[in-house]
């Protein structure tokens, strides 16, 4: 265990959380968008597919945003089930094979028709007086009816529910690098998108104890970074988590970065 300060994860927030440090990321096809309900729809989806080589990702993505037009959210409000087992047949990537990818963007559909956003859908199950977005997650979860695919975690989870983390601080978050487009849910309700990454960081620096990589975990780790930043607990995740991702920035340099701050 190596103690940080909050000085020493400013510096590296200052030094990293850049757009120049975003590729190779999933977070770098939201970009390409201008329009609100497009970015939110790209970064569900693109969050979903957060999993694996991150090369293999991206190439992923590019396939299924190339199919879908200007306007992905468009694309989808008025695609029926046919024309979508059509466009995507044969998809696979690693176990995600196309009957769950289309299972998913009906499901979005179905929401944006009754709900108009994913953000609204999402508000509709965040109450002020949760501590985290944890119960707002798991009804969330239970609206998609799509739970138990790969692509979105069944409702009653205990796992650390990562890349629907990961989209929320996208949305929610706003600087540099995350988007900010939410303004009706806090940043500091979030939790921190659980990956080996921050798991490995965490235990350096004495964040956590755990063993097991669940939502337990994830909420220690949030409560720990609480300390640092009350109001925006994922702050530092996206410039800590430079560390392992790229492959010109190793969790090694970060404990060597951390000991000469």
């Amino acid at each position: 265990m190596s103690q940080i300060t909050t000085t020493q994860l400013e510096q590296i927030y200052d030094k990293y959380n850049k757009f120049e440090f975003v590729s190779p990321d999933p977070l770098e096809c939201l970009y390409r968008y201008e329009q609100p309900l497009d970015i939110e729809f790209v970064g569900f989806i693109s969050a979903a597919f957060a999993f694996g080589r991150v090369s293999q990702i991206l190439k992923t993505l590019d396939v299924i945003f190339s199919k879908l037009g200007d306007s992905p959210q468009q694309f989808i409000l008025n695609s029926d089930e046919a024309s979508l087992k059509e466009i995507f047949r044969g998809f696979k990537y690693r176990f995600v094979k196309e009957d769950e990818l289309i299972c998913t963007l009906l499901n979005m559909q179905k929401i944006y028709k009754e709900h108009g956003s994913l953000e609204n859908c999402f508000h509709s199950c965040y109450s002020s007086s949760d501590e985290t977005l944890q119960p707002a997650i798991i009804k969330f979860i239970e609206k998609m009816k799509c739970g138990g695919n790969y692509l979105i975690p069944k409702a009653n989870t205990k796992g650390a529910c990562k890349r629907l983390n990961l989209f929320l601080r996208w949305m929610v978050r706003d600087d540099h690098v995350d988007l900010g487009l939410w303004k009706t849910i806090p940043a500091s309700k979030l939790i921190i998108p659980l990956d080996t990454h921050i798991a490995n960081i965490s235990k350096h620096f004495g964040f956590t104890k755990r063993s097991t990589s669940d939502m337990k975990m994830a909420l220690e780790i949030t409560n720990a970074f609480k300390k640092f930043a009350p109001t925006d607990p994922t702050k530092y995740d996206f410039s800590l988590t430079r560390f392992g991702i790229r492959d010109d920035m190793s969790i090694r340099e970060l404990k060597n970065e951390h000991k000469s701050l």
